[in-house]
């Protein structure tokens, strides 16, 4: 398997003063108006076969950490899917609080059941750990890469096997030794993390973060014709692409109307739900070799772009069609070497192989963007749809600072860019 080159190196800066914005939830809601059949049909689930993959798993005895806004699991389609979870923001109120609503979408995506109308996730059957980390689009926090951290370190310990993280900040270059350490603590537990790219491909497409990490499955998005997503942010650190345009999502917080979404968070919950459907059907089987089959049989026949990774996930391919070779389980496919240069190491240190066929050429294959229709909505600025109609929400809000933590370096500081129409 060729190894993905990533473009997550980041050097360590001292003091800085940057301009702040909020955070991005890679997400956004287009008009309302699904119906109930829609929401339970959407076609995400007719094109990864859904109902096939049901009559032999539903994602049982897997969990999947939502790294997130909170999880709502008072909503039909998510009674009994929802575990305790932790609250690690600045003012925890608990994991079952969601001002935002962006962590219940996600959760639903995952985990929902359908009931009374809701949201019918791809892994009904799975566990939910909700670990929320943000509490609204605005919420103003120099220490957000310390509480990731805390939030994957939770969830390794609290049992996850699959973290679902739909946020993303643009990389300025800072590092945050918590996060590498948390990232690393993951890989040696066997863990799966998958990270949404961002919504800026018809922008600025600029890099995010922790999607560009080493250790994380970078997730793209796709159409309902399964291409490549003008929205979605491409490049090398893109391993994957699931559904994420027209997918039926509550309206907003309490709304029992449905809208079609669209973003790579849509995608990166798809994808966390297909790794748990996957890893349900083999138990036995280890990250490595749950992701090597996720990129065996995905839509791209072995070869890599930057666009969509491996391609379209198939996860049918691997659960009712048996195919998809799980290989070594101690090697991963994309990060074998960064594994290995662990200490301790995660995966034993990668031998020269003669005369053996790889997946993908070993080099990025450049590919020109799949046009996709132009998505709905009109200014270029973060949009919440809720129960039929538009509320604004900021997308910058500006301060000077100066911050010296104990390391004698700054805090994470995030700039966020005009969003796609929509973007919650």
């Amino acid at each position: 398997m060729a190894e993905t080159h990533r473009s997550g190196s980041r050097r360590r800066w001292g003091v800085w003063i940057w301009p702040l914005v909020a955070i991005l939830w890679c997400h956004g809601l287009a008009a309302p108006g699904a119906t109930a059949d829609e929401a339970t049909s959407g076609w995400q689930l007719g094109a990864l076969r859904a109902e096939e993959i049901w009559q032999h798993t539903r994602g049982e005895g897997v969990t999947v950490a939502v790294i997130d806004s909170g999880v709502d699991n008072s909503i039909p389609e998510l009674r009994g899917q929802v575990l305790e979870g932790a609250d690690v923001t600045r003012s925890p109120e608990g994991a079952n609080v969601d001002e935002h609503g962006h962590g219940t979408d996600m959760a639903s995506l995952i985990a929902g059941t359908g009931a009374e109308g809701g949201v019918q996730g791809l892994a009904p059957g799975a566990n939910v750990l909700p670990v929320r980390v943000q509490q609204t689009q605005s919420d103003l926090d120099f220490q957000h890469e310390e509480r990731w951290a805390e939030a994957v370190s939770y969830a390794v310990e609290a049992g996850a096997q699959v973290i679902s993280i739909s946020l993303s900040m643009p990389d300025l270059g800072f590092a945050s030794d918590q996060l590498d350490a948390a990232i690393a603590e993951a890989v040696r537990h066997d863990v799966l993390i998958f990270a949404s790219t961002g919504n800026s491909g018809g922008e600025d497409n600029r890099s995010t973060f922790p999607s560009n990490q080493e250790g994380v499955v970078g997730v793209a998005a796709v159409d309902p014709d399964g291409e490549h997503a003008t929205y979605s942010t491409y490049g090398p650190q893109v391993a994957i692409a699931a559904p994420g345009t027209d997918i039926p999502l509550r309206c907003g917080i309490g709304s029992s109307e449905m809208c079609l979404g669209y973003g790579t968070s849509n995608a990166t919950a798809i994808a966390s739900a297909s790794a748990a459907l996957i890893w349900s059907a083999h138990p036995d089987w280890t990250k490595n070799q749950v992701l090597r089959a996720v990129i065996d049989t995905a839509s791209g026949g072995g070869q890599r772009d930057q666009y969509v990774g491996y391609g379209m996930i198939q996860p049918a391919r691997v659960i009712v069609d048996g195919e998809g070779e799980p290989g070594d389980p101690d090697v991963n496919p994309l990060f074998e070497a960064y594994e290995a240069s662990l200490d301790p190491p995660a995966t034993p240190e990668p031998q020269p192989v003669e005369d053996e066929p790889t997946h993908g050429s070993g080099e990025e294959q450049e590919a020109e963007p799949v046009e996709a229709p132009t998505e709905s909505g009109g200014s270029q600025a973060l949009w919440l749809v809720i129960g039929g109609g538009g509320l604004a929400i900021g997308a910058a809000v500006v301060a000077w600072v100066v911050w010296n933590r104990r390391r004698q370096r700054l805090g994470t500081v995030y700039v966020g860019t005009a969003s796609p129409p929509g973007e919650r």
